[in-house]
C-alpha cells in the first residue's frame, strides 16, 4: 500500500516504537524506510513531528504517506550470481568474498543489489524505491547465504522474522589460537567505538545487548574452527565478539587478526603464512533457515565453504601430523 494512510494506535500498539509500529502496520514500508519518513516528517503523530523511537500511546493518531517507487538509481550489471534457491517471493544466493552488498560511498558499482537488478529485471518497487528487498547484510569480506525479497509481503515478512529472531543463521570461522572449552557462549554488549565511529566494540557509550553462541569443529595447531549460532545480529558482532575473548577472526585486520609473533614458532614457517596472508577475514555465513514468506514452511539453505577458506584449512589439517 504506497499513498496517504491514518493509523488509531490500538492496545496492541501502545508502548511500541513509532517505527516499528508503522513497519508492522502497513507492508509496502520497511523499519528502515518508516524511520526515514518519520526524520524527515512525512509520518506524524496528532499531526506532530516524533523520533522513530517514540513510544505510540493507545488512542494516538499516526498518519503520512508513502511514496510511490522512485526511479531506479543503481544501475543493472551483468555480474554472476550463486542461486541457491529463486521463486516469485525470495532469491537465495552464495554471496562471495569481496562483494559489496548494497551501493555505498566508494561502492556504487560491482555490488550485490547492481547484480540483483540485472538478475531480476521485472523486480517490483519495494518500500518506496525500485530496488532488490535487502532485508540482512554480510560484510564485503565475508561469504555466504544471504536472502532477498522480490515484493513487498516478503520484505515485510523476512523484516519481522528477523526483527523477532525467529530467523537462524550459522556461521563458520576460522579463529586464532585454540579454544579452552567446546563450546561456549559470547554475551558483551557491542555499540559503536567509543573513537573510532567505524568500528564497533565491546566498550561503547550506547550498548546493546548482543550474544554468540560457539563450538568447536575442528582444531588446528594454531587456530580453532568453529561453528557459530547467532542469537543476535549486531553490526560486526562475530568479528567483535571473537576479538573480545581474545581469539580473532584469522584475516580480520580491523579486529586483531593478526597471527601473534608467539604462534609463529609453534608450527611450520608454512603455516605461519597461511593464516598471515588471508586476503580476508576467515568468516562464512554457512546456514540460514527461516519461514518461507509464500508457502509459511520452515525451509533452509546451506552454503559451501568458498575455496580460499577450503585450501587454508587444508593446509591446516597437513599440520595435524607435524611434531
Amino acid at each position: 500500500m504506497n499513498g496517504d494512510f491514518v493509523i488509531c494506535a490500538d492496545e496492541s500498539a501502545s508502548g511500541q516504537r513509532l517505527d516499528v509500529v508503522v513497519s508492522s502496520l502497513i507492508p509496502s514500508c520497511s523499519r528502515s524506510i518508516a524511520a526515514s519518513l518519520i526524520l524527515h516528517g512525512k509520518i506524524t503523530v496528532q499531526d506532530n513531528v516524533k523520533k522513530p523511537g517514540y513510544r505510540v500511546k493507545y488512542g494516538d493518531k499516526i498518519s503520512g504517506t508513502i511514496p510511490d517507487p522512485e526511479p531506479v538509481r543503481y544501475l543493472p550489471e551483468p555480474i554472476e550470481l550463486n542461486v541457491l534457491h529463486e521463486d516469485a517471493d525470495i532469491i537465495v544466493i552464495n554471496k562471495p568474498p569481496g562483494i559489496v552488498v548494497h551501493p555505498a560511498p566508494g561502492h556504487y558499482s560491482g555490488t550485490l543489489v547492481n547484480a540483483l537488478l540485472y538478475h531480476c529485471p521485472d523486480l517490483p518497487g519495494i518500500g518506496g524505491e525500485i530496488r532488490p528487498g535487502i532485508v540482512h547484510r554480510l560484510d564485503k569480506d565475508t561469504s555466504g547465504v544471504l536472502v532477498v525479497a522480490k515484493n513487498d509481503a516478503s520484505l515485510t515478512s523476512l523484516a519481522y522474522q528477523f526483527r523477532e529472531r525467529k530467523i537462524r543463521k550459522k556461521y563458520l570461522a576460522l579463529v586464532h589460537g585454540s579454544m579452552e572449552q567446546d563450546s561456549g557462549s559470547i554475551a558483551f554488549p557491542i555499540g559503536r567505538h567509543p573513537s573510532d565511529r567505524k568500528k564497533m566494540s565491546v566498550l561503547t557509550r550506547k550498548p546493546r545487548m548482543a550474544e554468540t553462541a560457539w563450538e568447536v569443529a575442528e582444531r588446528f595447531e594454531t587456530a580453532t574452527l568453529i561453528r557459530i549460532d547467532l542469537k543476535t545480529g549486531r553490526t560486526h558482532q562475530i568479528r567483535v565478539h571473537c576479538a573480545a575473548i581474545r581469539h580473532p577472526v584469522a584475516g580480520d585486520l580491523v579486529y586483531g587478526g593478526r597471527l601473534k609473533s608467539s604462534e609463529k614458532s609453534k608450527v611450520k614457517e608454512s603455516a605461519s603464512d597461511g593464516l598471515r596472508s588471508a586476503k580476508r577475514q576467515m568468516l562464512h555465513a554457512w546456514r540460514i533457515r527461516f519461514n518461507h514468506p509464500g508457502t509459511k514452511k520452515t525451509i533452509e539453505f546451506e552454503a559451501p565453504v568458498p575455496d580460499d577458506m577450503a585450501e587454508l584449512i587444508s593446509e591446516l589439517k597437513k599440520l595435524k601430523s607435524f611434531p
